[in-house]
């Protein structure tokens, strides 16, 4: 073997990786995720999790790809750990897919019209359709696309088979291909190999391209597929460094499966051998008899491990214990997996928690802030500054990983949701604001105490109520993507508006006639500017809401101008809320 084979061998290996994450790539947006969202959802069963975690990766061409997300839906919450045990060992056995898609370059016709089914034959044609596809079909572009990483694939398989040949003369491979026989050298190079590649697929189709030198048997295989299994385990640990507890669980047993399966096959084979004497060890291997090996010893895995999962959860969390509890619960955020932006429904749904929870955080943050005005406590107010500094961290964590996906392909409702979540943010985070700026004001009546009159406590009283079940209905519509709510809570923002500017011009005939202090109207104008505020960001929430639905453009562009409260379309509603809230 000289330079010029070395050279050939590195572009058959360069063109077999690239074809396969080109055919992978395009078969992932060709299922439109719809498979990483079932990995999600349907796992209640740890057959039903092996299942899918065998086709979703046979569909993806990757069992890394498969366990990385399965430890993104973990450690988001979206999963159990114990549900995600089945996924794993059907990723495990659905990577040897791949191996099958390599045998083809086997299949070769001996006469004329046999030949009309050779590979050559065949990847010619796929190429042919891959490139009309490509070049001329905007709906069948992924189509094309998978089409043409498989002749890729088969290319770079056939140029690596063709560079190595040569390598059926040398004594000097033959002979370390020898020193791979022995179990242990074998599973430790498989390993190597695996990690190097970052791929068991890539590893396995190498060591099939291989065979072409006529020098890999049974013996030198058996145990490199083995090693190969477990090395497939470095990347999905490495993409769990980040990951809380439960999701490094989860990259874990990746590797604790492959390892517990590569032992007990290992240990039964080679027993077996030793007493039977199998006379195929010395058998020469070529590409269906690597992918058949492979394949079977997977499924032996997968057959072997599926009635202790129960077993492999407690022993998994025997290794990785949970974190000891702080003595204080701190409040934080739902965390947004860096792993789902690659796959926009993924990511968009991570988005959404974490947008709902910062809702609700709002919510609650006021409600807190209304309370301390009844009756301060340093707990209440260490609460509210709990959610309003989660509250920040939400608005740069989300408006990061929203600018992030935003850069790649979006559907139109998925931009609709990236429109909606971007454009409500900061007023979610402003509510907390506020929140907190009332809390202080309750802190600070507290310390100087500060008592409002009757009837300033009973103003405070009935606009608080009024803001409480706007940014009550304001949530709740927001978190079921509500679109008839509009036109009360729009309303609504104008009874409280004309709420605060009478209660002001109260307050002003209360200091005019000394019956409130110049310092408590400074505190009750203060307190009446946050309510307002806050009422007017439900409103934009709400109007953000609405833009992102076709058909409500026009009501949107009519409820941003002034609101014709004598219409009989609002009449009805602003009397209502007239007589529920009047001072």
């Amino acid at each position: 073997m000289d330079i010029s084979n070395l050279f050939s061998l590195f572009c058959g290996i360069a063109l077999f990786m690239f074809g396969m994450s080109l055919m992978g790539d395009g078969l992932k947006r060709v299922a439109g995720n719809r498979l990483e969202l079932l990995l999600a959802k349907l796992t209640s069963t740890p057959i039903r999790g092996i299942l899918l975690g065998t086709g979703v990766t046979a569909i993806i061409q990757s069992s890394s790809a498969t366990s990385v997300m399965t430890v993104g839906f973990v450690n988001s919450g979206m999963m159990k750990f114990r549900q995600s045990i089945g996924i794993i060992l059907g990723s495990i056995l659905g990577t040897s897919i791949t191996g099958w898609v390599i045998a083809m370059s086997e299949i070769q016709g001996s006469g004329s019209w046999t030949a009309l089914f050779s590979t050559t034959t065949i990847t010619g044609v796929i190429a042919f359709v891959g490139i009309l596809f490509r070049t001329f079909s905007k709906r069948y572009t992924n189509a094309g696309s998978i089409m043409l990483g498989f002749v890729v694939l088969m290319v770079g398989i056939n140029t690596m088979s063709a560079s190595v040949a040569p390598l059926s003369e040398s004594q000097a491979f033959v002979g370390i291909l020898t020193m791979f026989a022995n179990p242990v050298f074998g599973i430790l190079a498989g390993v190597l190999f695996a990690c190097v590649l970052q791929s068991a697929s890539a590893a396995v189709g190498i060591l099939q391209a291989l065979t072409a030198t006529g020098a890999i048997d049974f013996a030198t295989a058996l145990p490199i597929l083995l090693g190969i299994s477990i090395g497939a385990a470095f990347p999905v640990l490495l993409s769990a460094l980040a990951a809380g507890t439960e999701g490094k669980r989860t990259a874990f047993v990746y590797l604790l499966a492959s390892v517990l399966g590569v032992v007990i096959c290992d240990s039964v084979f080679y027993l077996l051998n030793l007493v039977f004497s199998f006379p195929f060890m010395g058998r020469t291997m070529n590409a269906f008899s690597i992918a058949m090996v492979n394949t079977l010893f997977r499924l032996a895995n997968v057959v072997v491990l599926c009635p202790f999962i129960g077993l492999v959860d407690k022993l998994t969390c025997f290794i990785i214990k949970d974190k000891p509890q702080a003595a204080t619960q701190k409040i934080e955020p739902i965390p947004l997996e860096e792993r789902f932006l690659p796959y926009p429904p993924l990511a968009i749904s991570e988005t959404r928690n974490a947008i709902y929870d910062m809702a609700q955080a709002a919510e609650k943050s006021v409600q807190i802030g209304f309370d301390l005005l009844n009756q301060y406590s340093e707990e209440q107010m260490d609460q509210v500054t709990q959610y309003e500094a989660l509250a920040d961290q939400y608005e740069n964590r989300i408006g990061t990983y929203l600018m992030r996906l935003s850069r790649g392909e979006l559907k139109k409702e998925e931009n609709a949701d990236v429109f909606k979540y971007m454009h409500t943010l900061s007023d979610f985070e402003r509510i907390t604001d506020y929140a907190m700026n009332i809390a202080y004001i309750a802190k600070r009546d507290e310390n100087e105490n500060i008592v409002f009159s009757d009837e300033a406590n009973k103003a405070l009283d009935v606009i608080k109520s009024a803001v409480t079940e706007l940014l009550n209905r304001t949530v709740k519509a927001f978190i079921q993507d509500e679109q008839h709510v509009e036109a009360d809570i729009a309303v609504l923002n104008v009874v409280i508006h004309k709420l605060c500017n009478q209660a002001e011009l109260q307050h002003v005939e209360r200091l005019q006639s000394g019956t409130c202090t110049l310092q408590q109207g400074t505190r009750f104008s203060e307190l009446l500017n946050h309510m307002e505020q806050i009422s007017t960001r439900c409103a934009k929430i709400i109007k953000s809401v609405m833009e992102v639905h076709a058909d409500s453009y026009q009501m949107h562009a009519e409820n941003s101008q002034e609101l014709d409260l004598k219409s009989s379309k609002y009449k009805k509603v602003l009397d209502d809320y007239k007589q529920k809230y009047e001072i």
